[in-house]
């Protein structure tokens, strides 16, 4: 579980066939064999790592259901560690389970996105979104996505600073929207 608030962009240094290599340092503090760091709001697993970078074997699932199988080397990408019971939950409930791949409309500040059909009706004003990891709260939602209003802060420490027009971005919608709708649909 991670919060959508990003610690540190790292850069890509390879990606062989299904292993992503990252260069890194925050991230790494804590990390041990086996742990979750979220790539792009994405959950991967730490599988080998050293002194500044990190590795993790990619799912043909997850290249299928995100935009990771896309990134080149020296790519700037955003990193979190998971969320620990003792720390403040600043951005909202994530998981690291990629919904879909959106697209760049407008880019930030104003950002505005197009997402897949089927995730639109999980997108409501005020409700919370990632993209690319990064927690965000939806302005409004519009016919083919949603907009965000995106702070410098934001711009300055994450990929969205360098995204424009037409680039592709991991999206994960609100999880308790989805079980709200599954829960729903079993009622008798």
């Amino acid at each position: 579980m991670f919060t959508g608030i990003i610690e540190e962009q790292g850069r890509v240094a390879r990606f062989d066939q299904d292993v992503l290599r990252i260069e890194a340092e925050m991230v790494l503090v804590d990390a041990t064999l086996g742990a979750s760091i979220a790539v792009n709001g994405c959950c991967l697993t730490l599988v080998r790592s050293g002194p500044g970078w990190w590795e993790a074997e990619v799912s043909t699932e997850t290249l299928a259901r995100t935009c990771l199988a896309s990134l080149e080397a020296g790519e700037l990408v955003n990193l979190e560690r998971p969320v620990r019971l003792e720390d403040r939950l600043g951005g909202h409930l994530v998981q690291g389970h990629v919904d879909g791949v959106g697209t760049i409309v407008e880019p930030a500040p104003d950002l505005r996105v197009r997402i897949p059909e089927e995730l639109r009706r999980y997108v409501v004003e005020k409700g919370s979104i990632t993209v690319d990891g990064i927690s965000l709260t939806v302005v409004e939602p519009v016919d083919d996505g949603f907009t965000a209003a995106i702070i410098p802060h934001t711009v300055a420490v994450t990929s969205l600073g360098h995204k424009g027009v037409g680039a592709r971005v991991n999206i994960e919608v609100d999880v308790i929207a989805k079980y709200v709708e599954r829960l729903l649909a079993l009622r008798p």
